[in-house]
């Protein structure tokens, strides 16, 4: 393996762990209702725990409401049991066709304890890009032992991984604060 091939490698892998940060955010509640609130809810269809977006179509037709209108109409109740055992806190509102989920307007300890709840899933982001560049110093480790690399070329490489996860520790914090922001606003 070569040093650009490391580094390359590693910034992909840390681009994922970005991504995952992101969709992980997704979930969280704001003061605006987001289709994304309902990604992470797995229903029991027929036996499968199957994710809701493939069993309904969810739009938002105002701020404060989701609208999930199932594919199979057979599913409308275990769509909401699902809905009714997440950790979403909102009641879903059934009327035969469709399950609708009101959102309430976020009290200043909910959106506190959502705020903490961003800064836990960014933090948990960084630990997995800190490990990212672990592996990435052992692999230049590796590329030494092997004299593949020079003392001076592993040195550099090494600072070149450090600089990697700066920026994307960075990537992560403006992801956070705008979360964070996005929760606190009314």
């Amino acid at each position: 393996m070569s040093q650009d091939t490391l580094l390359k490698s590693a910034r992909e892998r840390m681009d994922k762990a970005i991504d995952h940060t992101r969709d992980m955010l997704r979930g969280i509640r704001t003061s605006r209702a987001s289709s994304a609130l309902v990604d992470n809810v797995r229903v029991d269809y027929y036996g499968t725990m199957t994710p809701l977006s493939q069993m309904a179509q969810v739009s938002v037709p105002e701020a404060r409401v989701l609208v999930i209108k199932p594919f199979d109409m057979t599913a409308l109740k275990e769509i909401e049991k699902a809905l009714q055992k997440s950790d979403l806190g909102i009641s879903p509102e059934n009327d035969g066709k469709v399950v609708r989920l009101n959102l309430p307007p976020l009290s200043g300890d909910q959106r506190k304890k959502y705020a903490a709840k961003a800064k836990e899933l960014c933090e948990e982001g960084r630990v997995a890009l800190r490990n990212l560049r672990r592996d990435a110093n052992k692999e230049n480790d590796a590329l030494l032992k092997d004299g593949e690399v020079t003392e001076d070329e592993h040195r550099k490489l090494q600072g070149q991984i450090q600089d990697l996860l700066k920026e994307f520790e960075k990537t992560v914090g403006d992801i956070q604060e705008a979360k964070t922001t996005e929760i606190m606003e009314n």
